[in-house]
């Protein structure tokens, strides 16, 4: 072989590994970041990366062609591995102009993708993109109708774990590929998301908005939804990546693993019992109620912040992995709110597509009602997220801890599922209540008049109250089968437990079928 020429592989390669020189990373080292080849090595297992396109770029060359230099593309891809699973990995590069979409091959993207595709292999994005420039049109000398083949990635999200990381400003396509994803995490106080930066927002609308205000992890995580999880930084992110794939399979047709556990499958919490206030207006911690039944520190949540009277986990038990949603009734009320239901729709699509057992823990007074409700369009994400949940073919199992009432409540879980017959696993804790609206509420309405010409309003709507209070026990519907049973609540996860081992028995390994509700 040419020695000539293997020097100047050597020469590309060593270019390649510098990204965007030394002091383009001094700079950035300075602002506390990581390079996209210190987030790869930082995040897959020691030596399993094998990079793929490392000489893909720009070449520079003198009047007679020969070679006199080489920009690398501004992304590091390829094959990697997280606890000895293989997986494919795209990092963008900031240290070359800006991490600009447009500047990078994008095809080092889509094979990347492809690859995950066609491997079945999961795939993780480190996206820390500035979006498109227009002194690319000085370069090139034209313009182009803007594409990017998403089919890839719609075809991914069927069919493998896709994760992305936001850290930094990630405009345009950069933001697409953030959002386009079944878990996202922003880096908190350095990573925004948005359509378009602050200058092309003011330049188009008159709105002079800063990066944080216009996308930052307040905007993404608590408000649109846009992102999932914000991390205390890079390496919290890239944990947060590590743990979410530790409880999916590789890809839609194998199940997921089971992890060794230390928690005993028959263990009791007594404390379960005095969980839920006699009071039903008084609100109780939800969150306990989950890390109770789950195995020993086994909860991930995901989006907390968003749509937060439904909490919706990660979850093991007895090592089997599971999705679990619990309603929480210390934001508006645990009310399916238009965020909650977005929640909900998304979350179960997750599990379904990954054959999680749902684990439903059910404290639901309603769809939200009121004008900002009605406004915000929450009858439609309601019924969007029933559809998801009526085209669900996991096992599913509801616990009912006190309320299931209306719309909202009726969605324990599928009631025909996608085959047109569905198990009614349903179950209740003693405190437990349901119907199609709330007594209190249900009382003022059909007994206004009533209570209106009573001599004393207040008592006898309470006595109204107490009266249907007993109409609705819930033992009155178990003795008519209309739940399996009624539980003592300390008892609920070796019931759940012994649930799991039957619902992993009828895992379908293969991918779910598209959804009539798919974004």
């Amino acid at each position: 072989m040419d020695d000539e020429a293997l020097q100047e592989l050597h020469e590309r390669r060593a270019a390649a590994l510098r990204l965007g020189g030394d002091a383009a990373v001094a700079a950035w080292h300075a602002q506390g970041r990581l390079t996209a080849r210190e987030r790869i090595d930082a995040f897959a297992d020691r030596d399993s990366f094998q990079e793929l396109g490392r000489i893909a770029g720009a070449g520079r060359y003198d009047a007679q062609g020969r070679y006199q230099g080489f920009t690398p593309s501004n992304s590091v891809m390829g094959r990697a591995a997280v606890d000895g699973r293989p997986l494919m990995v795209v990092a963008d590069d900031f240290t070359i102009r800006g991490g600009s979409s447009e500047a990078a091959v994008a095809e080092k993207w889509i094979y990347a993708e492809r690859m995950a595709l066609d491997f079945r292999m999961p795939l993780v994005r480190f996206v820390d993109s500035a979006g498109g420039s227009v002194k690319l049109l000085a370069k090139a000398g034209r313009t182009k109708l803007p594409g990017y083949p998403l089919w890839p990635s719609t075809a991914l999200m069927g069919a493998v774990p896709v994760a992305s990381v936001a850290f930094g400003a990630c405009a345009g396509l950069g933001a697409i590929r953030a959002v386009a994803a079944h878990f996202s995490v922003m880096v908190r106080d350095q990573a925004q998301v948005f359509a378009a930066g602050p200058p092309v927002v003011k330049q188009g609308l008159g709105v002079d908005v800063d990066k944080e205000a216009l996308g930052g992890t307040e905007l993404c995580t608590r408000l649109s939804g846009a992102i999932l999880n914000a991390a205390a930084d890079e390496r919290d992110a890239l944990a947060q990546v590590r743990r979410f794939l530790s409880y999916l399979p590789s890809h839609a047709w194998e199940a997921p693993a089971r992890a060794s556990v230390d928690d005993d499958p028959q263990r009791r919490d007594e404390a379960l019992n005095h969980a839920i206030p006699a009071n039903r207006r008084r609100i109780y911690a939800a969150r306990p109620i989950a890390v109770s039944i789950a195995d020993r520190d086994s909860l991930f949540e995901l989006a907390p912040d968003f749509g937060a009277s439904l909490r919706t986990f990660l979850a093991r038990l007895d090592g089997h992995a599971v999705g679990l949603m619990l309603n929480d009734p210390a934001v508006a009320g645990g009310a399916l709110t238009r965020a909650a239901a977005q929640k909900m729709e998304r979350f179960v699509d997750l599990c379904d597509s990954f054959h999680l057992p749902v684990v439903h823990l059910v404290d639901q007074p309603g769809v939200m009602i009121g004008p900002d409700a009605e406004r915000a369009g929450t009858l439609l994400a309601a019924a969007r997220a029933g559809a998801a949940i009526e085209q669900a073919s996991v096992p599913w199992v509801s616990v009912v801890l006190r309320r299931a009432y209306g719309v909202g409540g009726s969605m324990l879980g599928p009631w025909s599922g996608p085959t047109g017959t569905a198990l009614n696993h349903r179950f209740a804790w003693p405190s437990a209540r349901w119907g199609s609206i709330p007594i209190e509420g249900g009382v003022a309405a059909a007994h206004r008049r009533e209570i209106e010409a009573a001599a004393d309003p207040q008592a006898r709507r309470l006595e109204l109250e107490a009266y249907y209070e007993q109409l609705g026990s819930p033992f009155r519907s178990a003795e008519a089968f209309g739940v399996v049973d009624i539980i003592e609540p300390a008892e609920t996860r070796a019931l759940l437990c012994r649930w799991v081992r039957d619902a992993v028995r009828l895992t379908q390994l293969q991918p779910a079928p598209k959804r009539r509700t798919q974004r």
